[in-house]
Order: structure tokens, then sequence, then C-alpha cells
């Protein structure tokens, strides 16, 4: 693509068709720009809260370099050869990629808890595959696998829009080549098709911002991309006059830095929000080269800003499994100076020695260049990360769960003594996923719902009795042990769990730190239905790390939480004889089945009672002005003593997390909880 600049109040020069291709320094600058932002909010999120927006300004740059060569391609020669486009993707993509999919995998055997690898495993063959961000979108809405600790290789998400999204741009190339050569079509056609595209995907993007899988979805991406896209056509076409090239350049570069400095983890993302980013590196290009030293084309043109653009690949392949290992070998969620400062250092040297061993001896030697050879060497590539993982599935599957002995997991008996001698149940592996049946059932509500006119009805209908569950997954966890009781007592069990919804009527926040609206909004209708219902027993429990908005201590927390609950409870306490809340569980301050999964032994996870339970229940407050209508069932002796809570109890893995107990140890409480409801005043 040769470039005709312009000077002063020239119109802009007009290229000629098929014009030769040329290096564009300025865009290496701007890649090297790009990789540091995400590298710098990766090491400390603190410096730049938004740095994840160098992605964007990533999808621009491979939008505007692919479409030019697609344009050039389709211009000169008439047709766009597919074959070729994906042996050149093949051969600049594939080799690195597959050498540190390799190594991360076989580093994270030695490495990451053996509770990670089956997450790990299936991510590895995912990234393989260019299918990681549709694995993490499904992830990302799955409930129980939303808090999973983040894997060596999710950030391979990025790379699989690229390459879903150029399943269909190349194809766009060949309609109008097609349509050029037959009816003569000019440039405009090639523009509304990729300009259809790029509102299409916008208009995804912003419909979808704030949900949880929107940030990996290839239509919510796609027209981040089609805006390189469309850049490239119109700078095939001329340049911008020089007077606005100069001032435009800085102004890219001043909103790519803005949305680093500005954007954090609240902001929703992408949708409008992307536009500053994406706008910005757009800006950047469009800037050009311009004559004026003071240019920002030529600060991104210097020898080290390009040389941070030709690693940059490798850089970002790097970083981030390096980043994830420090963080587990320091046993922390947070890199400290000099911490951030080995894994940068130690990223930029495998980037570097990665581009001169194994990117530049496939390109220059044409090691790839045939369909066919491109072809083998994609399932050579995920053959050999497969490998990888079947390795990992082997450590997994050998450490998997044998069976429950009663005689061995005694569970709550044991509380306070030595645990009898044996194998732990459920295994390490098992226990995040023992968890009560209402999930697989899809009985618990995810976070967008708010009718809860359908519920999920376990036992007989003409029961004597019937118990409704109400509340978030604290008080669904409980559901395993009122299974059992109801089964003995022949109950009607009615499901009114919601995730992360606490049954009360204070305003509460989301994940994403914004108001969690459908929350109120079902436990509004709940109590509708348990007017209709008018259950003998309401059984509820709620997490005590649940945020009011607005509130500005764990103190005020707790009273305006109890003050919404008072509201619900003393209109249910007019269609029921009882309301029996469960007070909250301990608390630990971190991923209890990774603790126990590590070498230092179960005994090391336990925490201080007085820090597991260091947030009153707000619970207990409402109770006390409802006598006679609400009772409190408090089961913390049967998860602590001498001051301590342990993580594994009678050879009984307490914990699936950090907050929710296993089913297996509800299981062994059930007959404790049945004990104490029957000894509640009716």
């Amino acid at each position: 693509m040769q470039s005709t600049a312009a000077s002063g109040d020239r119109a802009p020069a007009v290229r000629a068709p098929g014009a030769q291709r040329r290096f564009r320094p300025e865009v290496q600058g701007l890649r090297a720009v790009a990789v540091l932002l995400v590298l710098v909010h990766h090491l400390d999120p603190g410096l730049l809260p938004g740095g994840y927006v160098g992605v964007d300004v990533f999808f621009v740059i491979s939008g505007f370099l692919i479409t030019s060569q697609l344009y050039r391609e389709a211009v000169a020669g008439g047709r766009v050869s597919v074959r070729g486009f994906y042996v050149r993707r093949v051969r600049r993509l594939l080799p690195a990629a597959t050498a540190v999919l390799v190594v991360t995998g076989a580093v994270s055997l030695a490495v990451l808890p053996v509770t990670r690898l089956t997450d790990t495993m299936w991510q590895l063959v995912a990234s393989a595959a260019y299918v990681e961000n549709l694995y993490l979108a499904r992830q990302s809405v799955d409930y129980l696998a939303a808090e999973a600790p983040p894997s060596p290789v999710q950030h391979f998400w990025s790379l699989s829009v690229e390459e879903q999204f150029y399943l269909v741009w190349p194809l766009l190339f060949v309609l109008w080549a097609l349509c050029r050569r037959r009816w003569r079509a000019g440039t405009g056609m090639l523009a509304v098709l990729l300009g259809a595209l790029l509102v299409a995907s916008l208009a995804c993007s912003v419909a979808m911002a704030g949900e949880s899988s929107a940030y990996f979805l290839p239509i919510t991406r796609a027209w981040e991309l089609a805006v390189g896209g469309l850049l490239a056509i119109a700078l095939a076409r001329g340049s911008l006059p020089e007077r606005l090239r100069l001032p435009l350049g800085w102004l890219g570069l001043a909103a790519i830095a803005a949305s680093a400095l500005l954007y954090g983890g609240a902001t929703p993302f992408p949708g409008w929000t992307a536009l500053l980013p994406v706008l910005g590196g757009a800006a950047v290009i469009a800037a050009e080269q311009s004559r004026s030293r003071l240019s920002a084309s030529a600060l991104l043109s210097t020898a080290p800003a390009r040389w941070g653009g030709d690693v940059s690949y490798s850089l970002y392949l790097w970083h981030w499994p390096l980043t994830v290992f420090a963080l587990v070998l320091a046993g922390t969620d947070r890199l400290g100076l000099l911490g951030a400062v080995a894994v940068g250092g130690l990223s930029v040297l495998l980037a570097w020695a990665t581009k001169v061993w194994v990117e530049d001896p496939v390109r220059e030697r044409g090691l790839i260049r045939s369909g066919r050879g491109a072809a083998a060497g994609a399932v050579a590539g995920v053959l050999a990360v497969a490998a990888v993982g079947a390795v990992l599935y082997v450590r997994v599957d050998q450490v998997r769960s044998v069976g429950f002995d009663p005689r061995v997991h005694v569970g709550p008996e044991a509380l306070g003594r030595a645990s009898v001698e044996g194998p732990l149940y459920p295994s390490p592996i098992d226990a995040e996923e023992d968890a009560p049946v209402l999930y697989g059932d899809g009985c618990q509500a995810p976070p967008p719902a708010t009718d809860p006119s359908d519920p999920c009805v376990y036992g007989d209908e003409d029961a004597r009795e019937t118990v409704a569950v109400v509340g978030d997954s604290h008080s669904a966890q409980w559901v395993t042990a009122l299974l059992e009781l109801g089964e003995e007592r022949g109950w009607r069990l009615v499901l009114y769990t919601k995730s992360s919804c606490a049954f009360t009527d204070t305003a509460v926040e989301d994940a994403e730190g914004g108001e969690y609206e459908e929350c109120r909004t079902w436990n509004r209708a709940v109590v509708g239905e348990l007017a209709e219902l008018r259950p003998d027993t309401v059984v509820t429990s709620s997490s005590t790390a649940a945020r009011p908005v607005g509130a500005e201590s764990p103190e005020e927390g707790a009273e305006l939480m109890a003050e919404g609950m008072l509201t619900l409870w003393r209109e249910v306490a007019e269609v029921t004889d009882r309301i029996v809340a469960v007070r909250d569980t301990p608390r630990q301050r971190r991923d209890v089945v990774e603790c126990v999964a590590g070498s230092g032994g179960p005994e090391e996870c336990a925490v201080p009672q007085e820090q597991a339970f260091e947030r009153e229940d707000p619970q207990e407050e409402v109770v006390a002005q409802l006598p006679g209508k609400a009772f409190l069932v408090d089961m913390s002796d049967r998860f602590c003593a001498r001051g301590e809570c342990p993580a594994v109890i009678g050879n009984v893995i307490v914990y699936r997390d950090s907050g929710h107990i296993t089913s297996t140890y509800v299981s062994l409480l059930s007959e404790e909880l049945g004990r104490r409801m029957d000894g509640l005043r009716a």
C-alpha cells in the first residue's frame, strides 16, 4: 500500500489500485502500546484499571492489516485466495501459540493445584482449537463456574475472536471480487458489506453490554475489527491532509490512554464504552506518517517502539501464564512491585526468544507454504496440546474420589478431634462439583430471572406439610438436608432460590457493583407466590457477604439488610406458620479446596472462628423482632470447635469454595438440622 503524503491544503492523494504494500512503523509502535497496556493491567490492575482496552486496539490493528492485504489482493488480481489467506494465518500464529500452550500445560502440571487441572486441560484444548472465547462465555454464565480461578491460557480468548472473525471476513472479499469482475462493482459495495457487519455487531455489543458473556463473544467484538477494515479501504483510496494528521494522532493516543486510566472492572464493556479505545486506535492509524518530529507517528516509529511491536504477539502469549504461575507460587492474589518487575522482565525475554527461535524461522524459511502444510500444521498443533492435556487428565484421575465410606467419612462426628485415617471425601477434584441437585435440575434461578411463578417442587404433591425455601445460594445449600428430611417426613419442598439474591427488600449490588434490580423484583414476586402457596414452613438463609447499595461499612450493610428482611418477613409471616432462618455458615478468605489440595495438608486450611464469623448475620436481628413467627437455627457448632473452623472434618471436605458447603457435609448434618427444627416453638 503506497502512500502519497498530502501537504497543506492539497486534496488527498488517491492511491493506485493494487499499490504495493509498505511497512507502517507507527502501526508496529501502536502494537507495542496495546501490549504494554495489557501487560501493566495484568501485573498491577491498580496502575491501569482499564488496561484491558489494549486488546481492543489490537482488534483494530488486526482488522486494518488483514483487510489491507485482502483488498490489495482483490484489486490487483481480481480474486482472493482463501487458501492462501489461511496459510498465512497459520504460518503467522500457530508456531508461537502451540509452543506457549505446550509449555504452559507442562508447567501447569508442576505448579497449579490439582483442583485447577481439569479446567486448565479443557482450556488448553479450547485455545488450540481457537474456541477459548466460547468456553469462557459459557463458563461466565454458569453460576457454579463463574468464580473459577483464572486459567493460565484464558487470554487466548482474543485470538479465538480474531480467528472466528476471519472465517467470515475473507468470504466478503471473495464475493466482492466476483461482483467486481462480472458487474464492475466498486469499492462502495464492499464498504456497504463491511459496514453492515460493523453496524450489526455494534448493535449486539450495545444491547448485551454488561452481560457476563458479552465480553467474549465474536458477535459483540466483530465491529472492532471491522472498524480497522473500513479504515484500510478508506486509506487505500487516499490520505488525510497533513494539517489533520498531526492532531489526529495525538488525539487517538489520548483516547486510548483515557480509557486505560478511567475505565475499570465496573465499566460495562464492550458496547458504547469500547468506542473510545477503538476510535482512538483508528485515529492513530489514520494519522499515518507525519512530517513533524513532534507527531505521534514519530514517537511510535522509534526503534524501541518498533521492537516492542515486533515482539508484541509473543509477549501477549507469555505474560499471562507467567502471571498466573507467579500468583500461585506466591500464594497471593496480587503481585508486589518486585514480582511484577520479575514477571514482566521474564515475559519480555521469552517473547524475544520465541520471535527469534520460533516465529522468524518459520516465516523466513517458508516452512508452511501450501494448504496441506497449513492443515497438517494446525492438526499437529492441536494434537500436541491435546497430548499435554491428556497428561493433566491422568493426574486428575489419580486423585478422584474412590467412594463414600460411612465408617471413614464420619464428618461432624469427629469435630474437635483428629480425623480418622483414610482418604478424603469428596476428593479435592470432586469437591467443587459437590453441589445440591437443584443446580443440575435447573432449579436455581440465574441473576437475570425475575419471575418465580414456576418453581421446582420435590416430594409428594399431596403431602400434609409444605416447606418453601427462599433466598440465595447459602439457602440453596441446605436443600440437600431438607430433601432428606422431606423424604423421611413426607414434605413437599418448593424452591424459590436465586443466585446472589438474599431474601430482603433492600437494594443490593450485583457482581459488577451496580444495583441488582432483578433480585428485588424477584423477592417481591416470591412474597406473592407464598401468599398463594401458604406453606407450613418457610426456610431461608443468606450470605453475609451481600453488599447493600450505599452501605459505607459492613455494620451499616447489616442494618440495611435487616430492614429489608423485616419488610418481607412480616408479609410472609401472615401466610405461614413459621419462618426458619438458618444462620449463615462460616466464610473463608480463600478457595478452601485449593488449599486442601496443596502440599501443606488440611490442617493449614483452618481459619479462626472469629474471622469466619466476623460479619454479623442480619437474620438474627429480624428473628428477634418477629417472636413466635420467626426462629433461628444456628449450626455454627457443627462447623467450628475450639476457636477454629477446619476445612476437613471427619475426613469430609467441608467447603466446595470459599463460602459454600459441600452437599456431602450438609447431608451429614440433616438429622441434626431436623432435631433443631423440631425443637423450635410452633
